[in-house]
């Protein structure tokens, strides 16, 4: 609807930018619709950018504005941009102004109907929970409105043998077959969350249900695709050899290694007048005698060690004792420039190094000390399947999840990193280095 908008509002500021004459539009601005298809584009990248286009974003109306307000100021000096190394397709200032204008107004008028209609029922997927035990309960546990903005849970149906954990209001006990249940209640999709498959498993009925035209997923493909994770509770080691995805190429290698020297090369050009900024106040703060760069060994792809560069951001001596430490909020061994560019993300911009070394992807899981890994791999499962593919500057779990200091954080965003791994691909990675900009700009996670 959006694009949509945008390319009626760029028509219309070119129309009323030349209401008195009209008959000068080809001469003076040349074909439209190519030039409508740039400017509803950069928006649309610019939107995405500024995180408006989140299933679970949690702004209100203000948020929402304040973020349209960066998007299109993002999007304008993208068009800026785009102009001065593609002079023939300007439009000129005024019908640019305009349209932007315009596009703005109808972005904030169609956002602010649609999130009014977002919740109605009608526009969920009405799903319908087989089990009411454990594995079922934990769907109770996302109880925001922002959590199950695609999804309306019909109820949960009792499986025999099983003890119920749910709400027992929210517990349906079958008296018929339940292809019959769930026509009546216009079920689309039923996730499978039995605890115990090999005591109770309804085959027959599921299938029934399958060619009728149903959906029937398991639990952990329904959290994979509702909430971009995988969880660590509902894995089995089959589900990770079986399932669709996890799957190298020597052509998937080659076109991600393909995009990561592309994207450094394209960000280190403006990126180099900022480094040498961050470079001359860390000198400045610190004496001329400190080193500017933080070499540290991190562990890269499968299981290999590399040193990854970053500014310095901490005293020289922040690990006086010798032993690995997680940083910590408003940690004492920051210092005062360090504070900045730790959040704004700027001390990580060395690392287009590593990149265009090939140590490290501009997206993927983000390296740990050897010290952390060796620690994490003993504790929680399946950590060592983050090292699958190459660590990245940014990633799947940075957008969904703040700045990991324990061993927690860590479990819950190996949850974010395998969902990355095993979706990968350059369609993702686009979208998630957009995202990234919304980081930086709002210090989100940074410590």
């Amino acid at each position: 609807m959006e694009i949509g908008a945008f390319l009626v509002a760029f028509y219309a500021g070119v129309y009323l930018r030349f209401s008195d004459q009209p008959a000068a539009i080809d001469e003076s601005v040349g074909p439209l619709l190519p030039r409508g298809i740039v400017f509803s584009s950069v928006l649309l990248v610019a939107l995405i950018a500024m995180g408006l286009y989140q299933a679970r974003l949690r702004e209100g109306r203000s948020g929402i504005i304040l973020r349209e307000i960066a998007g299109f100021a993002l999007g304008g000096a993208g068009l800026a941009f785009i102009f001065y190394i593609f002079p023939t397709v300007f439009t000129g200032r005024g019908a640019l102004a305009l349209a932007l204008l315009l596009a703005f107004l109808a972005s904030v008028v169609l956002r602010l109907f649609f999130y009014r209609m977002v919740d109605v029922d009608t526009l969920k997927r009405r799903v319908l929970v087989l089990g009411a035990g454990e594995r079922a309960a934990s769907v109770t546990r996302y109880r925001r409105r922002v959590d199950q903005r695609g999804f309306t849970i019909v109820g949960f149906v009792h499986v025999r043998g099983e003890r119920d954990a749910v709400d027992p209001g929210r517990v349906i006990h079958l008296a018929g077959r339940l292809k019959d249940f769930a026509r009546e209640q216009e079920v689309e999709e039923i996730v499978v969350a039995i605890d115990d498959r090999r005591r109770s498993f309804p085959m027959d009925e599921l299938l029934d249900c399958r060619m009728s035209g149903i959906e029937v997923i398991e639990l952990l493909t329904f959290y994979e695709r509702e909430f971009g994770k995988v969880r660590l509770d509902l894995i089995h080691p089959s589900w990770l050899v079986f399932t669709d995805g996890y799957a190298q190429g020597a052509f998937r290698t080659y076109i991600k290694r393909s995009f990561d020297v592309a994207a450094a090369l394209l960000l280190l050009i403006p990126a180099l007048p900022i480094m040498l900024l961050t470079a001359l106040a860390i000198l400045l703060e610190d004496g001329w005698r400190q080193p500017v760069f933080y070499l540290q060994t991190r562990t890269g792809e499968h299981g290999r060690p590399f040193r990854v560069i970053k500014f310095r951001s901490m005293v020289v001596d922040a690990e006086k004792e010798g032993a690995a430490q997680w940083a910590t909020q408003n940690d004492v061994r920051v210092t005062r420039v360090g504070a900045f560019i730790r959040k704004t993300r700027i001390d990580e911009l060395p690392q287009i190094i590593n990149v265009l070394k090939g140590d490290m992807s501009f997206v993927g899981p983000r390296p740990e000390r050897p010290e952390f890994n060796h620690q994490l791999a003993e504790a929680i499962p399946y950590y060592e399947e983050r090292h699958r593919v190459k660590p990245g500057i940014t990633g799947w779990a940075q957008l969904c999840y703040p700045y990991g200091a324990s061993e927690e954080d860590a479990r819950e965003k190996l949850q974010y990193d395998l969902y990355y791994v095993k979706n990968h691909s350059l369609f993702l990675d686009f979208v998630i280095l957009i995202q990234t900009v919304e980081v930086v700009l709002f210090g989100k996670g940074a410590r």
